[in-house]
């Protein structure tokens, strides 16, 4: 009988990836608000857990800003027939009551995605968000994102490097 190709991204693909970041992690989360300024510097720390039959993983992270306690939730996937890597993503700080869906395509070990978010009060025009994480071992991966202006700039918005606890 035949594999799938989903049993094959989870035999050697970008399944197996995502199922290797399982487990709990702790990190320092680095925030800038204008561009290259730290702002904050504060302790993280996250879970990821493996959800419908290892379709998914699910990163629930908690830390703080600037004194405030924030938490927040990733779904991480791989979309097969269309070979990228999609997040939906929500934390009670950066993405208030909304959830931004972001997709985008593999790098070097890990992943880029590319999400949009604004606010009708504010204009029309969205502004973006890429995400990347990469994974450095089995036991630390960085989770980076950058705001990307409506010209297309990019500025470095969060950081945080976690370690396997």
């Amino acid at each position: 009988m035949a594999i799938s190709k989903f049993e094959q991204s989870l035999a050697d693909g970008a399944h197996k990836q995502l199922q290797r970041l399982t487990g709990n992690w702790k990190g320092t989360t680095k925030t800038w608000f204008e561009k290259d300024v730290l702002a904050d510097e504060s302790p993280s720390e996250a879970q990821i857990t493996s959800i419908l039959g290892d379709r998914f993983i699910s990163l629930d992270y908690r830390g703080s800003l600037e004194g405030k306690n924030f938490m927040g939730k990733m779904i991480i996937g791989f979309d097969i027939p269309y070979q990228r890597f999609t997040t939906s993503w929500m934390d009670s700080f950066h993405t208030g009551t909304q959830i931004m869906l972001s997709s985008g395509e593999a790098i070097i070990n890990g992943f880029s995605v590319f999400g949009e978010y604004g606010s009708p009060e504010y204009g029309e025009q969205l502004w973006g968000w890429r995400t990347t994480l990469e994974i450095i071992s089995d036991d630390e991966f960085v989770l980076t994102a950058y705001n990307v202006s409506l010209e297309g700039e990019e500025a470095k918005a969060t950081e945080t490097v976690y370690k396997r606890k």
